[in-house]
């Protein structure tokens, strides 16, 4: 699963001082990466990040983040996994890049660097959120997965800059003064859930799913929010095939659906690690799991929730 967290503070710091912080803050997210963590900071400009890691792919050093790309101009922590990072991979590899280690983390800084972010977001299938540090520009990008699987907030808060994957991590930085926003607490109560960008507090907001926002450091020092990008648009999706609706015949849209389900499963199968599932006698997880079955060698290992009220109970369905 992963937990990213960072900060920027308003005037430059001695390192002692930030990497203390910003190990205290990675600490708070240690169920999201258990297997490892990491931090880097930048005493000139007050920066500070940190990476919790679930090791899935390349267990190695070569895949501990934060991690510094090939060229030193970008620094990146990143959580979730980009499943054609493989396909990226050799399209880089025909533009003479080469790799240290084999992790999806490598493949998407060097795709940043021969692409651009942007480009490169585009070109991903994946769940992630991330945040890039250009050390050129001295901007900070956030961007976060197509439909936004991976949580990120980010905000301002006594002219400090935080971010992270959970609003926790925040707490255990001494200069977080949270003030709780009442219109967010008005839309808690409407729709028993705060909406996309809000959050709990003041300030604080979530990342659009499918957008990118790129800070300068003039916006981290002022506290100014710039226009978040998007680089993919699901109501455009969505219009585009209500404009264009498929016209062959209902076999063979069964065949193409069977057909884009099982790539789809067997690109999530790439790890380093054991798979399971989540079995809960449904037609989705069903469906899930013959899947997985069909493209493994071994016997694919599921897991149930067991309830004593039967009503709750999926482990006897």
């Amino acid at each position: 699963m992963c937990g990213i967290v960072g900060f920027i503070s308003p005037a430059a710091c001695n390192a002692q001082g930030l990497a203390a912080r910003i190990e205290k803050m990675t600490h708070t997210l240690v169920k999201r990466g258990p297997d490892d963590f990491g931090t880097w900071t930048d005493r000139e400009t007050g920066l500070a990040l940190g990476h919790r890691r679930l090791a899935i792919i390349d267990l190695s050093p070569n895949g501990k983040q934060p991690m510094i790309s090939g060229s030193g101009r970008f620094v990146m922590v990143y959580n979730g996994e980009v499943y054609n990072y493989q396909d990226l991979a050799r399209q880089l590899e025909d533009l003479g890049y080469t790799w240290k280690g084999h992790s999806d983390t490598e493949v998407l800084l060097a795709g940043i660097e021969a692409w651009g972010v942007e480009k490169t977001l585009e070109k991903c299938n994946g769940m992630f959120a991330m945040a890039l540090w250009d050390r050129e520009r001295r901007s900070l990008v956030l961007a976060r997965d197509r439909m936004g699987q991976k949580p990120l907030y980010y905000g301002f808060n006594q002219k400090y800059f935080f971010f992270s994957s959970e609003l926790k991590a925040l707490h255990a930085h001494d200069a977080f003064k949270p003030e709780i926003d009442r219109n967010a607490l008005t839309l808690l109560l409407r729709h028993s859930y705060i909406p996309t960008p809000y959050s709990v507090y003041k300030n604080i907001k979530k990342l659009q799913p499918g957008t990118l926002v790129e800070f300068s450091l003039n916006h981290l020092r002022h506290g100014i929010f710039p226009e978040a990008q998007t680089y993919w648009d699901l109501t455009r999706i969505a219009l585009d095939g209500i404009e264009h609706p498929l016209t062959c015949k209902k076999e063979k849209i069964i065949d193409q659906l069977a057909q884009v389900l099982a790539k789809a499963v067997s690109m999530r199968m790439m790890a380093d690690v054991p798979l399971g599932a989540f079995l809960s006698g449904g037609i989705d997880s069903s469906l899930i799991v013959s899947l997985m079955q069909a493209g493994s060698s071994l016997p694919v290992k599921t897991f149930s929730i067991g309830f004593h009220e039967k009503n709750y109970n999926e482990a006897d369905v």
